[in-house]
């Protein structure tokens, strides 16, 4: 018995060492480990062997039993390792397959107007200049002839941090900022994000403006018009028909507000151009004195106009947009349209 035992330990080893894929593991597996394998053979023989060598020989069988199931399992590791590194090695790259082209991102149809506005007044001559988000009473209403419990603070629905801060409901405050620290000629555009408490199919709580401004000496209200025609025509690629109509604002005098044909409707009259046939797309005037006399200008020598325009409103007639509100629910649908 103690020869076979050893004879049963060599074989497992010498067999198990020549073992190249899974299938002659399983043949060892059935040969030496199988319920009719060579170690279930040996340890059924031990009950027939002397009572006093039972202990000595039923060890020994043990323990050659455990070191094969050892031998086997390690075995069985270093093949899966094989076989796993040779797939991954096979289907890793194929070089002769073509590229995948990876999808780029666009940019929002609200930033892509914000650009080409800018692109259109600066090749005007404008410069464009940002200013913050959160602003002070001062400059978003004092510095533009909009004193405190003036009506036309209600026009705005401003959102207010505190007493004197607020979240800039135009971004005409740029017009205060650059005339304090800068003398004319100035030609400036300021786009950034306005708030306002308002939300309807043409209107978000916050939106995006571009503001404009020009100072020099004998600036008219021909020079105003002539500017908003050519960015029109620009920004259409077609001349449109637009109608100034007489409006207020605190910080221009006289002051008018420009309406585009509706381009959805085609002047029929819809929903979005409130059955008119025309779209509001920006308000406009000349820079009111007091403002210039605020910055420290001399209004008896500079004058200037000044315009403020909603990139949605644009960007909706652009590209026949009905609903302001698709803009921000990032519907990849829509998105991707544009």
């Amino acid at each position: 018995m103690e020869h076979e035992l050893n004879t049963l330990q060599s074989q497992a080893r010498e067999l198990l060492a020549a073992v190249e894929n899974s299938k002659q593991l399983e043949e060892f597996r059935i040969q030496f480990l199988g319920r009719k394998g060579r170690c279930s053979t040996i340890m059924k023989a031990l009950g027939k062997v002397p009572k006093e060598d039972k202990p000595r020989l039923g060890q020994m069988a043990n323990s050659v039993k455990k070191e094969i199931e050892i031998l086997y399992a390690d075995k069985q590791k270093s093949l899966s390792l094989i076989t796993a590194g040779s797939s991954s090695q096979d289907n890793s790259i194929d070089l002769t397959l073509p590229g995948r082209k990876p999808e780029i991102g666009k940019l929002h149809p609200v930033t892509q107007i914000m650009n080409e506005v800018c692109a259109i007044f600066e090749s005007l001559g404008f410069s464009v200049a940002e200013g913050p988000d959160v602003e002070h009473d001062h400059y978003n209403f004092e510095a533009l002839n909009i004193p405190a419990h003036h009506p036309a603070r209600d026009m705005h629905d401003t959102f207010y941090v505190s007493d004197s801060i607020l979240l800039r409901t135009h971004t005409s405050p740029m017009q205060a900022r650059i005339m304090e620290a800068q003398q004319p000629p100035l030609r400036v555009i300021a786009p950034g994000k306005v708030y306002r408490c308002d939300s309807d199919i043409t209107h978000t709580p916050m939106f995006h403006q571009v503001e404009g401004f020009l100072v020099d000496r004998n600036v008219s209200f021909a020079d105003l018009k002539g500017v908003l025609t050519v960015f029109t025509q620009k920004m259409f690629d077609k001349k449109l028909e637009l109608r100034f109509r007489p409006s207020f604002f605190p910080f221009t005098e006289p002051s008018a507000e420009v309406d585009i044909a509706c381009v959805i409707c085609e002047g029929k009259g819809c929903r979005v151009c409130k059955r008119t046939g025309w779209l509001e797309i920006l308000g406009c005037g000349m820079v009111d004195p007091e403002v210039f006399k605020k910055v420290g200008y001399n209004p008896e020598v500079y004058s200037g106009f000044a315009f403020g325009l909603g990139i949605e409103r644009i960007a909706m007639l652009k590209y026949g947009i009905d609903d302001i509100r698709l803009y921000y629910e990032n519907d990849l649908r829509f998105l991707s349209q544009f």
